[in-house]
């Protein structure tokens, strides 16, 4: 195939937008290369494609159109291209969605220029109005980033004026800059740690692997508090040292913000940004500099992995079991995996950090796939917490209560020696059900099968799956009682409400995703409580995601058992995974901690397990059971969803799909249901699941390739295939 088509040659050209083939065009005066992103014809619009290879050539010539023009951005590189490819080929996802989740940075077609560009200014205006303020608050939240006057004034939401009036006063600075700028090269000599003996081993050998250019997967697991993050930073710095780029991925935009503060006291510089808290100036800039080598290290979402990188050397993968690795919507991928194939294809290396790694990394290591490095002491004074079980069997609680008198009694300790106590729940809002005491009619979503949240702070009821939200009625709207609704079950609100009264002499806070309209307002109230300026926190698993909170010395999980419901085959694992995580956030500094789990099953294996801490029993344990049963990692899976707002289409294509199974039952598949998804109806769409389980080499793609090609689907239904599902909804 050539590396450069002459004008006139056809070429192939693969767009962005739903088609289901290459597209053949005339190359343009001055001709381009392969991998070329270019601007098209595709009907009446202009739309962006890549030059994919050499045109098919199955159409008249004299009809094939010509592409417009050549974008002034750095080609796809060969393994970009075989990346997507094989991305796309493993998830049974269609080449112009894999292309769309490479573009997705505005105006890339825009030519180098200058423009007018606003950042926080040092002096005051002459008055403050609100939205004056506004204004103020964007630029303070992202940290001296430079937005376009639209941007700032969406973001704000005021008028362009009031930007002009701020700028008058240099509250607000106006510059000329270059439409995208390089990002200062990071020193990988200027701020490094001093490093515990432990810590400077396992440096070594992440530094080592990193300088020798080829491909591995390194597994670091580390107790909470051992300081991976300073060993995998040395992985960083080695790499900037040999020229080539490096990539850490977070689970959480809540985490960026410290994050990148530690990258600025090691390196000297902030790093790149790649998540939906920068800008979209930011953005573009981000995506056209990593394509030029301008950016030696980007900070990211998971969908920073496909982001067109020159020389990529290392992946970091932070806290690589959370789940929100997975992405369970438009292409649904496993950034971790697609981590390990990006990798392999550039040479690079990958870190995987973790305190409570997934049994999917834990198998690779044993099987000799992954390497893994061991940090097995906390750094500084600090030690591992103290584990126990509150048997809620025995305790005396009065009804509508969830704080045992036994945590009661820890957390009043506590307090009378100034340290801070945690009281986790994984449930956000105030109440997960609102109840009529009259007729027994729980509120629900109009237009989902799911349960509205109460949200008190916000004064809302709230959808958790499509995110509507209603006020709190005061009458059932199905046997109109007034005065009759009640709330069920605690959420984090509830108990904040319930420590007041327990303790109303302690100051409380609350750590919860709902509760911070900014990145900049959590990341205050996360220094406020860092700093002593709350003796409780009550929080969601935002708190179990490294935080670090000096002076908590007790962690109180209100419902130990939660994760345990459901048929979730993950569900031992992620309990388990979360408890550790929860109950590692107490005693890290000089102070000892202690962790209790209230429990109504402390017999429970999982249970049993955290509070044993042998983790390597309970992660051999569930290996059998998993394997036993043929499912991952020892087995492989496809969830298969049908969705329409025709509930007897979805059930009637699920029933034939099981029917007609023929491809699938070729290569020893079995097929369970159709059967209502557990969230059977969201945004109005009826849903249906199928699930297909294989033997771990048996080649499930082509199969359900085959098994899908047979259906006609109705234009109103909707099929996703989902392999390696993470969650059942």
């Amino acid at each position: 195939m050539p590396e450069f088509f002459h004008e006139g040659d056809l070429v192939g050209v693969l767009t962005a937008q739903p088609l289901d083939r290459i597209l053949d065009y005339k190359a343009p005066e001055g001709g381009c290369m392969l991998g070329a992103f270019v601007e098209v014809p595709l009907g009446p619009r202009k739309v962006l494609g890549v030059v994919w290879g050499s045109g098919k050539g199955d159409f008249d010539y004299a009809k094939v159109r010509s592409v417009i023009g050549v974008l002034d951005v750095a080609p796809m590189r060969a393994e970009m291209h075989d990346f997507l490819t094989r991305a796309a080929e493993y998830t049974l996802t269609p080449m112009s969605a894999m292309l769309r989740l490479a573009t997705r940075a505005p105006g890339l077609g825009d030519a180098p220029s200058m423009r007018k560009v606003f950042r926080l200014g040092t002096g005051t205006p002459d008055r403050i109005t609100d939205a004056r303020t506004k204004v103020l608050d964007v630029l303070r939240d992202y940290g001296g980033l430079s937005f376009t006057l639209g941007e700032l004034a969406e973001m704000a939401g005021v008028t362009s004026s009031v930007i002009k009036g701020l700028v008058k006063y240099g509250a607000v600075s106006e510059e000329d800059a270059p439409r995208d700028t390089p990002y200062p090269a990071l020193d990988p000599d200027y701020g490094g740690k001093e490093l515990t003996a432990d810590q400077a081993d396992g440096a070594e050998v992440l530094k080592r692997a990193v300088a020798s250019g080829t491909y591995g997967t390194t597994l670091l697991k580390g107790v909470t508090g051992s300081g991976k993050t300073e060993v995998y930073l040395e992985a960083v710095a080695e790499c900037l040292r040999q020229g080539r780029q490096a990539l850490v991925l977070l689970p959480e935009i809540a985490l960026t913000s410290e994050f990148i503060t530690r990258v600025e006291a090691r390196f000297g510089f902030n790093p790149a940004e790649w998540h939906s808290g920068v800008t979209m100036t930011e953005r573009r800039r981000c995506w056209r500099m990593v394509g030029q080598g301008a950016a030696g290290l980007v900070v990211g979402a998971r969908s920073a992995l496909f982001l067109p990188y020159r020389d990529l050397g290392l992946i970091v993968v932070d806290e690589e079991h959370d789940t929100s690795y997975k992405q369970e919507d438009g292409v649904l991928y496993n950034a971790r995996d697609m981590t390990v194939l990006r990798a392999s294809i550039n040479n690079a290396q990958v870190v995987l950090a973790s305190a409570t790694p997934s049994l999917e990394s834990w198998a690779n290591v044993e099987a000799g796939k992954y390497t893994k490095l061991e940090l097995t002491s906390r750094f500084g004074p600090a030690v591992m917490p103290k584990m126990g079980a509150i048997d809620m069997r025995v305790e005396d609680l009065p009804g509508g209560r969830w704080v045992s008198p036994t945590l009661q009694a820890a957390i009043r300790a506590r307090l009378e020696k100034g340290e801070q106590s945690l009281l986790f729940l994984n449930r956000r809002g105030y109440a997960p059900v609102t109840i009529c005491r009259a007729c027994g009619h729980q509120i629900a979503c109009d237009h989902c099968d799911a349960r509205m949240v109460e949200h008190r702070f916000l004064k809302r009821l709230m959808c958790h799956q499509c995110g509507e939200t209603k006020p709190i009625p005061t009458v059932c709207p199905n046997c109109e009682a007034e005065d009759r609704l009640s709330p069920v079950g605690p959420g984090v609100e509830r108990m904040a409400e319930e420590a007041i009264a327990l303790f109303p002499d302690a100051r409380i806070a609350v750590l919860s995703s709902d509760h911070f309209g900014s990145a900049r307002a959590l990341k205050e109230h996360i220094a406020a409580i860092t700093r002593g300026d709350a003796d409780i926190i009550i929080g969601t698993q935002l708190v179990a995601k490294g935080h670090n909170f000096p002076l908590l010395t007790l962690v109180g999980v209100i419902d130990a058992d939660l994760g345990l419901q459901g048929s979730d085959l993950r569900a031992a694992e992620r309990t388990f995974q979360l408890m550790r995580q929860v109950a590692g956030r107490a005693g890290r500094a000089e102070a000892p901690g202690e962790a209790l789990m209230q429990t109504f099953q402390p017999e429970h294996p999982v249970i049993r397990a955290i509070l044993g801490g042998d983790e390597e029993a309970f992660w051999t344990a569930e290996a059998a059971e998993r394997k036993a049963a043929g499912v991952p990692p020892y087995g492989r899976m496809a969830g298969i969803v049908l969705s329409s707002p025709n509930v007897q289409e979805v059930f009637d294509l699920g029933a034939e799909m099981a029917r007609n199974d023929a491809p699938l039952r070729r290569i020893g598949a079995q097929v369970f249901g159709p059967a209502p998804a557990p969230i059977a109806r969201i945004r109005g769409r009826h849903r249906v699941r199928l699930l297909v389980k294989a033997d771990k080499g048996a080649p499930l793609q082509a199969a359900l390739t085959a098994w899908v090609a047979q259906f006609k689907l109705p234009s109103t239904l909707r099929l996703a295939i989902d392999i390696d599902p993470q969650s059942f909804y």
